[in-house]
């Protein structure tokens, strides 16, 4: 029996509550065939986490200048009623593809993309050689992931030129006492600092001209206070591409413009010292991570040069830096998921258009894909909007020919939840943990000397964050 036969309620089940998936749902509710009262809709959002907006609460660093106004356009949308969050809630272990599709009419997966990437090089398992995001996912307190970090490293490298790359840098670099105005975890804030670090390089593969990462991201590492920047000249290397960028991309004018006048400006004779040095390096690729009794020692790389098309190749001169800790970003990569097919070469869910493909390439009825796990990690929250749009445009075209689920009340979902025992959160008990945590924000006593008004702390421990939101 299709949907359009009698006049029940169309329901969507959206797992996920990052910028994604809340973006899927508000454009939903607001789509013609919603606001002009043609369909009667129900949206329950699933997170895996107690709390909501996944990346924007697990995977920016806490300094990042717009985390902030995210969080608040998210949580506009959230806080309107219209859509049910359902939190601390594992898709494939507490309900599964099967339970979604017996009680509502559509399922959209928005689950991002949180691992890394893989770097294919020797030396990679080394000790001290970390992934970028597990890193993002301690400073960040991420329930999952163990409270200690080991920070005992001098000298760190870190592989990659996107904004995820600047970001650990810049958290590595940074006086934490600095950071002390964030949400930054407590255990976080401790273990950085213990860090005797001095120095910490980024690496990019290709030149100034064609680095990933943004003005905004690029111009907060010179807002570190006691960190001097230190850039290389013979990194600044510039093809007919590099100048045909620079001339027809404003953007990429100001980043280069800015890292040419902080190349100009290191050589100030009058500037003071800073007590930690963040290096940008240019024109590199990894080559090998090296070690001692199995911990890294050091990381050698091939100086490269443009081709001209704004591409690089290898000149066989290896360079060789003493460190002993390497972060790779390089990017992120999505996690299969049960009962979906997955491409496991891009990290996505096969799909078109954000329908769901099945194995052999069709659509699987009332399966949809938005965001990161559709399209793979790239691109910025304008985007995942123009992403939601395209998908739930599809959703809506297949909407009368989708079958109805059969249970069909919002009741039956939850009744399923308890009797399995899931201790899920909802919207009113993140609001309950978003109060405890600006509380303790207000309570806090910095070490003797650190005066700090902080707006909130994170709660880091699950079985914590699920007592509050509870009220258990």
């Amino acid at each position: 029996m299709s949907s359009s036969s009698v006049n029940q309620p169309f329901r969507v089940a959206i797992v996920g509550s990052g910028p994604a998936g809340v973006y899927a749902a508000d454009i939903l509710t607001k789509s013609q065939e919603v606001a002009g009262g043609d369909v009667q809709l129900g949206i329950d959002l699933f997170e895996s986490q107690p709390a909501p907006y996944g990346l924007i609460r697990y995977g920016v660093a806490p300094d990042h200048p717009r985390i902030k106004g995210i969080m608040n356009a998210l949580h506009k949308v959230l806080d309107r009623g219209d859509i049910r969050f359902f939190g601390n809630v594992t898709y494939g272990r507490d309900v599964t593809l099967a339970d979604l599709q017996s009680h509502y009419n559509a399922v959209i997966f928005a689950t991002g993309a949180m691992r890394d990437a893989a770097l294919d090089i020797p030396g990679i398992d080394l000790e001290g050689s970390y992934g970028g995001a597990d890193f993002v996912s301690w400073y960040d307190g991420h329930p999952d992931v163990p409270r200690e970090w080991p920070l005992n490293a001098k000298e760190i490298a870190v592989i990659g030129n996107g904004n995820v790359a600047l970001d650990i840098a810049r958290i590595l670099s940074k006086h934490p006492d600095d950071l002390l105005v964030t949400e930054i975890p407590e255990n976080v804030y401790r273990g950085l600092k213990s860090s005797p670090v001095t120095d910490v390089h980024i690496f990019g593969r290709r030149g100034p001209a064609q680095v990933k990462f943004t003005p905004l991201e690029l111009r907060e590492l010179s807002h570190s206070r006691d960190v001097d920047i230190v850039l290389y000249e013979e990194d600044f290397d510039f093809d007919a591409a590099s100048d045909l960028a620079i001339r027809s991309n404003n953007q990429v004018k100001i980043m280069v413009n800015t890292l040419s006048n902080w190349l100009a400006e290191e050589h100030d004779a009058k500037k003071q010292p800073a007590s930690r040095r963040l290096h940008l390096h240019f024109l590199h690729t990894p080559q090998q991570i090296t070690g001692s009794n199995g911990a890294v020692t050091g990381i050698t790389f091939e100086r490269n040069e443009l081709d001209g098309t704004g591409n690089v190749r290898g000149t066989g001169e290896l360079i060789h830096y003493p460190v002993q800790a390497v972060y790779r970003a390089v990017g992120y990569f999505g996690a299969e998921l049960a009962e979906v097919a997955f491409d496991a070469q891009r990290g996505v869910i096969p799909n078109e258009g954000g329908r769901v493909l099945a194995a052999d390439g069709s659509p699987v009825p009332g399966l949809y894909a938005t965001g990161w796990i559709k399209r793979g990690p790239v691109g910025l929250i304008g985007s995942t909007k123009g992403d939601a749009l395209e998908t739930i445009g599809c959703l809506l075209e297949d909407r009368l020919s989708l079958p109805e689920p059969a249970h069909s009340t919002e009741q039956h979902i939850v009744e399923l939840l308890q009797s399995r025992g899931v201790q899920f959160t909802t919207w009113e008990g993140w609001n309950r943990l978003d109060s405890h945590e600006k509380q303790l924000g207000a309570a806090y006593l910095a070490d003797p000397g650190v005066n700090v008004a902080r707006e909130r702390i994170k709660v880091v421990d699950r079985d914590h964050m699920v007592r509050i939101s509870t009220d258990s």
